[in-house]
């Protein structure tokens, strides 16, 4: 690794003399940053997180929802629940729908995706250069310690960005695919689902009503089997403690960044500094978590492909949209992923749900939901890439 200070310093560089204006300059940046850094010292200034998020909400809309569009998203539900209780073996979980505004999600979400970001931003923050000269240490130490104060701050910035750029996508509070609520609830986001059904002439009930049946289904999944949320979000725990920053890639990057711009430590966080390591552990890891993403979304298209059979006509191009949609990821899931070095895609989600019709086909709704009594008889990977062979399997085993 190269011993040259981040940031143009150039302590060791005889090219580059030690510049104290530029210092004083980086200084006054530093102090203004410095006052939202975290008071704790932890990775992340939340409150920071929240105000931009907020703030960039703010300036590209938010609209309040309407008594109208509340009493539409209930009579949704109300359909969905009637619908699905003949698609599936799960009962109706008994809370009040809810229609939420874009900061609404964000709100709601925020403690989950608290547990989920820490250890990717201590990453972030352990992987700032400390290599100096012997003779500077002392010197420059206090500077290396407010490095990693302002890195928690461009790093809480940069996420506040990403979040609000999630919460203009998101169109419930199940669509990322896993549950982002501490507790079950059902909630559409109105002005998303306004935004998903454009340009695909459908009815806005329609759409509605679909984005309704998906949302139900997943909260229903989500109450009635015990250890999947726990599963669910230790997956994805277990994939982001192997994430790991290159120092040297770090080094680099930040010898580069223009100590004027405040906003260069924020450009840096998205340039994907994050990366999965290329290890068997974190290949395991990545293969569970897409694997159980797709299992659950495999199982909610196919529940609410048989509730809408012959009930909905535009149930199929709906269908179809949102598996795109899941399988490659919006703009603001992309730019997440590049954050934080997580992208949550059921890669397999055709495959799974190809495995839930053919064993609903087989055995009814009984058979297909009767999966979920354990985790190890759920599919793996390979069970996905040869549906009929799990089938015979479970089918030999239940004998």
């Amino acid at each position: 690794m190269s011993s040259n200070m981040p940031f143009g310093f150039g302590m060791n560089d005889p090219e580059q003399p030690f510049d104290m204006a530029a210092l004083g300059e980086a200084l006054q940046q530093f102090g203004q940053m410095l006052s939202q850094a975290p008071t704790d010292s932890g990775p992340v200034a939340w409150n920071v997180v929240q105000d931009v998020a907020r703030k960039a909400l703010q300036s590209t809309g938010d609209p309040v929802v309407a008594d109208a569009e509340l009493r539409a998203v209930i009579a949704a539900v109300e359909i969905a629940h009637h619908w699905l209780d003949d698609a599936c073996t799960f009962p109706e979980i008994t809370v009040a729908a809810q229609a939420w505004s874009r900061a609404q999600w964000l709100e709601a979400t925020l403690p989950v995706w608290t547990r989920i970001v820490e250890p990717v931003a201590k990453q972030m923050q352990s992987a700032i250069p400390m290599e100096v000269p012997e003779e500077m240490q002392a010197m420059i130490a206090p500077m290396m310690g407010m490095m990693k104060q302002l890195s928690a701050v461009a790093f809480s910035n940069q996420l506040g960005t990403s979040l609000a750029e999630l919460a203009r996508e998101v169109v419930s509070a199940s669509d990322i695919g896993i549950p982002l609520t501490e507790e079950g609830v059902i909630a559409l986001v109105p002005s998303n689902a306004t935004q998903f059904g454009e340009g695909l002439e459908v009815s806005a009930d329609d759409v509605r009503l679909y984005l309704a049946l998906r949302e139900c289904a997943h909260q229903r999944l989500f109450a009635h089997v015990p250890w999947l949320r726990a599963r669910a979000i230790g997956a994805i725990e277990a994939y982001v403690a192997g994430l790991r920053v290159d120092p040297d890639r770090m080094q680099d990057a930040m010898n580069g960044i223009d100590i004027s711009n405040p906003e260069a430590l924020q450009e840096l966080m998205t340039s994907g500094l994050l990366a999965p390591q290329d290890t068997e552990e974190q290949r395991l890891a990545l293969a569970r978590l897409e694997t159980l993403l797709a299992v659950i979304e495999g199982w909610v298209d196919d529940v609410v492909a048989t509730a809408t059979a012959d009930r909905l006509p535009a149930a199929n191009a709906l269908r179809e949209t949102m598996r795109r949609r899941r399988a490659a990821g919006g703009p603001a899931e992309k730019a997440f992923g590049s954050l934080v070095g997580l992208e949550l895609r059921p890669r397999a989600l055709r495959e799974a749900a190809t495995l839930f019709a053919a064993l609903r086909s087989q055995g009814g709704t009984q058979a297909r939901d009767a999966l979920w009594g354990h985790p190890d008889l759920l599919p793996d990977a390979q069970d996905l890439a040869d549906p009929l062979e799990f089938i015979e399997r479970s089918q030999a085993g239940d004998e």
